[in-house]
């Protein structure tokens, strides 16, 4: 049944235009991730060139296109932006710094997660499409998702408020705006109340970009703009299959990724619940949840091939902007997964 308080259910189709920037709005939401997981992995990882890095970021929103509309299409069939997981970190670094990479090229130790997570990709298929998962379902309740997603977000916070902690000027002004926007203007124009996110993002870029060009922000700002490693980016590049090379397996590495699939599957399951409830879908069901974790894990093995040296999971942010903006449309959603698939292929972007 759907909420009568969205502007646009589950199910809804927006006009072409406002689907376009509502996806694009998505696109921003999630955009924090994909270029965080790969930025803290790069030291571990040894990844010096900034042109090797823009690939790897590159490859993270080409596989979340991918999985996102696998997902929606064919998995849960909810409005779930799929994408990189911090959950996989700690295992990948770990992996990273055992002794036998000391003096290897960061290919190599790519091609060692890669594997880890591939395999890994097998336990979280089969732990859905077997059902399985159907006996985490008697400890998941209202009581325990709602500690579980807010317990999800604070986690995020030592990854963005270092970030935003540069420069608190640009920092706060992006919150403030948010806010404002989603809360009290949002009744006044339409704009504010579907887009607030990504207008409070290009405003503080934009202002950001004003402040460097009249000389205010120095290149040892930290908010200052650069277009020089953009420059130096191939205009188009699609991440193919076993682009770092041949995955190696390893026992102890496929073991220690085990414990990050097993945080993200129960992540996951909480997205699931708080999604359906904010997007007017159904209470999921035992067959809907096992849907979901099969197909992050086909996710996860798509990831691993494609070599992002990370999984695939539901994203928590997005859940929180369908209910900033009260639009939970499935299309909304393939549309931002579309963006992606195409954003991601172009290296200057």
């Amino acid at each position: 049944m759907k909420n009568q308080q969205l502007i646009y259910g589950i199910d809804d189709i927006p006009p072409f235009k406002e689907t376009l920037f509502l996806g694009f709005q998505h696109y921003l939401t999630m955009f924090g991730s994909p270029v965080a997981i790969p930025l803290l992995l790069s030291k571990p990882l040894g990844i010096t060139d900034p042109k090797d890095l823009g690939l790897l970021i590159g490859t993270m929103f080409f596989v979340s296109g991918i999985t996102t509309l696998l997902q929606t299409t064919w998995g849960n069939r909810l409005p779930l932006i799929q994408g990189g997981t911090f959950s996989f970190l700690t295992p990948a670094i770990a992996i990273c710094s055992m002794k036998a990479f000391v003096d290897v090229g960061w290919e190599v130790r790519m091609q060692h997660i890669q594997a880890a997570i591939i395999a890994g990709s097998f336990f979280e298929i089969i732990i859905g499409y077997t059902g399985l998962v159907e006996r985490l379902l008697r400890f998941v309740g209202p009581i325990t998702i709602a500690p579980t997603i807010a317990l999800i977000g604070l986690a995020l916070f030592k990854f963005g408020a270092p970030v935003a902690g540069t420069h608190w000027g640009i920092g706060w002004l992006t919150l403030v705006l948010i806010i404002l926007f989603s809360q009290y203007l949002k009744r006044s124009y339409r704009a504010f109340e579907l887009f607030p996110i990504m207008l409070a993002i290009l405003i503080a870029w934009g202002t950001a970009w004003i402040l460097t060009v009249t000389g205010i922000f120095t290149p040892e700002h930290p908010a200052y703009v650069s277009f020089a490693k953009m420059n130096d980016a191939p205009w188009l590049r699609v991440p193919t299959p076993l682009q770092w090379g041949v995955p190696v397996f390893g026992a102890a590495a496929v073991m220690g990724m085990l414990a990050g699939y097993i945080a993200s599957i129960v992540e996951s399951v909480g997205d699931y619940y708080a999604c359906a409830r904010l997007s007017g879908a159904p209470v999921p069901n035992q067959k809907t949840i096992n849907r979901g974790i099969g197909m992050e894990g086909v996710g996860c093995f798509i990831a691993g091939v494609l070599g992002t040296a990370n999984g695939t999971t539901s994203y928590s942010e997005d859940i929180g902007a369908i209910g900033l903006t009260r639009v939970g449309s499935r299309r909304v959603v393939q549309t931002g997964a579309v963006l992606m698939l195409i954003l991601g292929s172009f290296g200057k972007i």
